[in-house]
């Protein structure tokens, strides 16, 4: 699994040339040039073009560069893979996936097609995804499997299933937790889905709070404002940090290689707990590079 930051996915229409450029200076881990929902269906071909440019011209650093298409149903969804493919970003993110035939066709296109690493992500917002979580998941142990990341479409469950999202999201947390567990087992990265009001700080912390609490890596956002907040939530705490360096280096000491518990500053801590704090310091040394 990829430990490139992966706190803050940011949508930017693809039919805004100054938003496409303002990304750049942005401190999104990745930015997700959009030609799905925030593009108007008698502009869908100039997004396309104006991604595919954007990606092939650079400039974005160290973010992840991502097109996002309309689905493959759609009349755009074949042109938008095709032009993907071809101007090759970091990850190609394709919307109403509903099970594993799906993600076995796009890792096939993608690797026909792209000439680079272009990874697949793919969005769960489907009750048949939801169903179908472990098959499509189980894709990703094959060795030309292009999965990636799974990115929760929260705002399209609620519509599909009628859940409703309110403060607290407790209609959603089963199947958040579900899409979590997905992607651990076959080792795939996870994105929470977006918080809609972008004016409401307050609310969006406590979604990213959440988020991190049920495991996830980051969170989609809508608008920049959240980039901060977001970042500030995924990333671990000097004190979390400072815990981690202390847990590690007692368990990596010689005379405690075979040492499975002890207690560290009072606390019973197991050999498990050292490898979870190694997961800690490979992130923070990930956003600090």
């Amino acid at each position: 699994m990829s430990l490139k930051p992966l706190r803050s996915a940011l949508f930017m229409p693809a039919t805004n040339p100054r938003a496409l450029e303002k990304a750049k200076t942005l401190a999104a881990d990745a930015i997700i040039f959009d030609l799905e929902d925030a593009v108007a269906p008698d502009l869908k071909a100039d997004a396309r073009e104006q991604a595919g440019q954007a990606v092939q011209a650079g400039g974005y650093g160290k973010r992840q560069v991502v097109i996002r298409t309309n689905g493959l149903a759609t009349p755009w969804g074949k042109d938008d893979l095709e032009a993907a493919c071809a101007a090759a970003p970091d990850a190609i993110l394709v919307p109403k996936i509903n099970g594993r035939e799906d993600v076995e066709s796009l890792s096939k296109t993608i690797s026909q097609k792209s000439s680079g690493d272009t990874r697949l992500w793919v969005m769960i917002e489907t009750p048949l995804a939801i169903l179908n979580l472990t098959d499509l998941t189980s894709t990703a142990q094959s060795a030309d499997s292009r999965l990636s990341c799974l990115m929760v479409g929260t705002n399209d469950l609620a519509k599909e299933t009628r859940a409703q999202l309110n403060p607290g999201r407790a209609a959603m947390l089963t199947w958040l937790s579900q899409c979590v567990c997905a992607a651990r087992a076959y080792g795939l990265r996870i994105l929470d889905g977006v918080h809609n009001d972008f004016s409401d700080d307050e609310g969006l912390r406590a979604e990213c709070i959440q988020g991190l609490e049920l495991g996830m890596d980051g969170k989609t956002l809508i608008h920049p404002r959240q980039i901060e907040i977001c970042n500030e939530v995924f990333t671990p705490s000097p004190e979390e940090v400072d815990w981690a360096r202390r847990i590690t280096g007692e368990f990596d000491r010689p005379e405690n290689a075979g040492v499975n518990v002890m207690a560290i500053d009072g606390k019973m801590v197991e050999r498990m707990h050292a490898d979870m704090a190694r997961q800690t310091l490979a992130i923070a040394d990930a956003i600090a590079d």
